[in-house]
């Protein structure tokens, strides 16, 4: 099945049901077909996942495009339900776009699918860590949306309490799902490597990654009106976990990594 027929699929999904959703009013037909055209969209990039691993005879997470496969997939579900549940309308547009960015990432560079797997990958912990991170970057990903429209409401001087609660109950589940990814990851290490830490250049910048969104519950706990801080916080935590997943693998520190599987 070929990526790019699925993808136009997806994307011609996405588009068509945001235009229902933001023409069609509350209970009209529009919105109902929106809805509906959105959920396609996950449910088709959720089949082509579950065909690829069918079809590779492995988890489709070994190289940076396959994991960008499932924060598309993660991102926009996160976005869904939260359109569902905390009627944040704005929230589905939002990571329809981030959504759809990551989906062009693998258009534009196509993967060459391997189905072999080296053994450092052939451990239990290999599919629940890095499951677990993308869910977790997919919450993290929602929050930095949520801080894109705090900022620009504060721009405009309006309030934006509601949108930082929001934030913060995201960021908490995230975080504690980051936390899981470290554990698991540290359990993978211990039996590919022979030991939980290594301090090896994607450990580290995980680890950072992990202190910068610990650093924000903090800071939320201890200064509660100081949103428009919080909110640059947590682009600047977005901004760490994107040079960890995806930019320190161009670092010249990284050539030496054990995790230059996800090349």
């Amino acid at each position: 099945m070929s990526f790019q027929i699925i993808a136009i699929i997806i994307i011609l999904c996405w588009i068509s049901g945001a235009v229902f959703l933001a023409l069609g009013r509350e209970g009209s037909k529009k919105k109902k077909w929106g809805e509906i055209l959105f959920a396609a969209g996950i449910g088709a990039i959720a089949l082509y996942m579950v065909f690829l691993w069918i079809w590779l005879k492995r988890p489709p997470l070994r190289t940076l495009g396959e994991t960008r496969l499932w924060y598309v997939f993660f991102l926009s579900l996160t976005g869904m339900v939260l359109y569902a549940g905390w009627k944040m309308r704005w929230m589905i547009f939002y990571s329809l776009f981030l959504s759809l960015l990551f989906l062009m990432m693998n258009v534009v560079h196509p993967e060459n699918f391997d189905k072999t797997l080296m053994p450092a990958l052939q451990s239990v912990w290999f599919v629940p860590h890095v499951i677990v991170y993308m869910f977790a970057y997919a919450l993290l990903g929602a929050s930095m949306l949520v801080a894109v429209k705090g900022l620009w409401l504060s721009f405009s001087h309006q309030s934006f309490s509601d949108l930082s609660f929001h934030a913060d109950r995201m960021v908490r589940i995230g975080f504690a799902f980051l936390t899981f990814g470290l554990l698991f990851g540290a359990l993978w290490a211990k039996e590919a490597w022979g030991q939980y830490w290594s301090w090896d250049p994607k450990e580290t910048w995980a680890f950072i990654t992990w202190l910068i969104y610990l650093l924000y519950i903090h800071f939320r706990y201890h200064r509660p009106g100081s949103e428009v801080l919080a909110m640059w916080l947590l682009l600047l935590a977005f901004v760490l976990l994107i040079v960890c997943w995806m930019g320190i693998n161009y670092l010249p520190s990284a050539q030496s990594s054990i995790h230059t599987y996800t090349r």
